[in-house]
C-alpha cells in the first residue's frame, strides 16, 4: 500500500513541477535546465508527499495542497545543491547522477540553488493569493510554516552548526540539534502544512509535529547509519563521505548498533503518537520505512 501511495503521490508532484520549468519567453531557458536538472533528477519526494497525505488525512482537497508539495521540494532541492557544492560536503554524485556543480559549474549550480528558492517562495504566495477568502488564512498559514522549516530557526540553523562541528567532539545533545533542525524541520514544516490547508485543530498539529519531529530524526540517523554501510549504487550518491569530512554522525558518536536502536525507538514512538489519526496506515507503514530504506 506504502509503495503505490507514494507512487501516486510522486507522480501528482513531478507532474506539477515540470510545469514550473516550461518556457515562459523571460526566464533564460539555460537557467531553467540548470534549475530542472537536480529538481527533476527523482527522488523519494518524501516531503511533498506528506504535504498531501496529511491534508488528504484530515478530509482536505490535495489540489490546494499541491503548490506546497511543490515549493517545498524545491527548498529541499536547492539545499541539496548548495550541500553538495566544494565550499561545503563537495559531494559528486546526487541521485544516481553528477552534482549540478560538477554537471555544471560552481556559479550556476550557486545560481540555480538561489533561484529554486525564490521561486518555492513565488508558488507558495501565488497559492496564498489566488486563494479564495475562506482559504486564504490557511494558505498564508500553509506558506509560513514552510518558510519557518527552512529558516534561521530551523534547516539553516542546523546546516550552519553541521558546518561548525566538523573536525570537533560535540556532545549528544549538540547533534541532536543538528539533526532536528538540518532534516526533521523540513518534514514537521511538509505535515504542518498539509494539515494547515484541511483546517487542522491544535490537537491535531501537535499530534501530527510529534510524529515528524521523531520520523524526521530517524530518518537523519538512518542516513548516517546508509553512509557506512550502504550500497552506493542504490543510494544514487557516494558513501563514506561524513568520514572524509570529520563530520560526527550518529554512527560515530554511538555506535552502529546503538545508532539502530534509537532509530526503532523513534519510530516506534512515531508509530503510537500518529495511531488514532492513522486509518489508512499510510503513516505508520512510512515511519517504518524511514529506517527499512536502502536508499
Amino acid at each position: 500500500m506504502l509503495s503505490e501511495k507514494l507512487k501516486e503521490y510522486s507522480g501528482i508532484t513531478d507532474e506539477a513541477l515540470k510545469k514550473l520549468f516550461l518556457p515562459d519567453g523571460i526566464t533564460p531557458p539555460h537557467m531553467q535546465e540548470v534549475m530542472s536538472y537536480s529538481v527533476m533528477a527523482g527522488g523519494k519526494r518524501l516531503r511533498p508527499a506528506l504535504v498531501l497525505a496529511a491534508c488528504e488525512t484530515l478530509g482536505g482537497d490535495r489540489q490546494r495542497a499541491l503548490p506546497f508539495a511543490c515549493a517545498i521540494e524545491l527548498i529541499h532541492t536547492y539545499s541539496l545543491i548548495h550541500d553538495d557544492m566544494p565550499c561545503i560536503d563537495n559531494d559528486t554524485m546526487r541521485r544516481g547522477r553528477p552534482t549540478s556543480h560538477v554537471m555544471f559549474d560552481e556559479q550556476r549550480a550557486l545560481l540555480a540553488g538561489d533561484a529554486l528558492l525564490s521561486y518555492a517562495f513565488e508558488i507558495m504566495l501565488d497559492a496564498v493569493v489566488s486563494a479564495g477568502e475562506q482559504d486564504r488564512a490557511a494558505a498564508a498559514a500553509a506558506a509560513k510554516a514552510i518558510a519557518d522549516a527552512a529558516g534561521t530557526r530551523a534547516m539553516v540553523a542546523g546546516q550552519w552548526q553541521d558546518v561548525l562541528s566538523e573536525g570537533k567532539q560535540i556532545s549528544p545533545q549538540e547533534l541532536e540539534y543538528i539533526h532536528i533542525h538540518k532534516t526533521a524541520d523540513m518534514i514537521r514544516g511538509a505535515v504542518k502544512a498539509g494539515a494547515l490547508i484541511a483546517g487542522a485543530g491544535e490537537e491535531e498539529l501537535t499530534c501530527f509535529d510529534e510524529y515528524a519531529r521523531r520520523i524526521g530524526l530517524a530518518f537523519q540517523i538512518a542516513d548516517d547509519i546508509l553512509d557506512v554501510v550502504g550500497d552506493a549504487g542504490k543510494l544514487g550518491k557516494n558513501t563514506g563521505s561524513d568520514a572524509a569530512d570529520n563530520k560526527v554522525t550518529y554512527v560515530s558518536l554511538h555506535g552502529l548498533e546503538e545508532s539502530r536502536r534509537i532509530s526503532r525507538e523513534l519510530i516506534q514512538q512515531a508509530c503510537r503518537i500518529i495511531k488514532n489519526m492513522d486509518a489508512s496506515g499510510f503513516f505508520t507503514e512510512l515511519a517504518h520505512f524511514i529506517i527499512e530504506r536502502v536508499n
